[in-house]
């Protein structure tokens, strides 16, 4: 299965009516107060990610420095909310075998 790309999810976000007001000049700009807003916004956000794979912080905030300017923010409410998984520097979507 083919990860989606920051566009796709920036798109995907965008066509959703409870999830664009989220959105300002293309990007998140700010982060649902209410868990359940952000549980969908993030569930959103980890499809950028691959089950099984396993990314380096930086690639990491590469990616969600496209979504997001405060990609560490991001990152920490992914893994928070346990999207994401983390270990010794590397990062990778929660649902899927994990590969080394």
């Amino acid at each position: 299965m083919a990860e989606k790309t920051p566009a796709d999810v920036l798109d995907a976000l965008a066509r959703d009516v409870a999830l664009r007001v989220f959105l300002r000049a293309g990007r998140i700009d700010a982060m649902p107060a209410k868990r359940a807003r952000r549980r969908q916004l993030l569930a959103e956000v980890a499809q950028v990610f691959e089950p099984g794979v396993r990314y380096p912080e930086r690639r990491v905030n590469a990616v969600l420095g496209a979504l997001h300017p405060d990609y560490a923010t991001l990152r920490r409410c992914l893994v928070d909310e346990e999207f994401l998984s983390r270990h010794d520097g590397e990062y990778w979507r929660v649902g899927g075998p994990v590969s080394t």
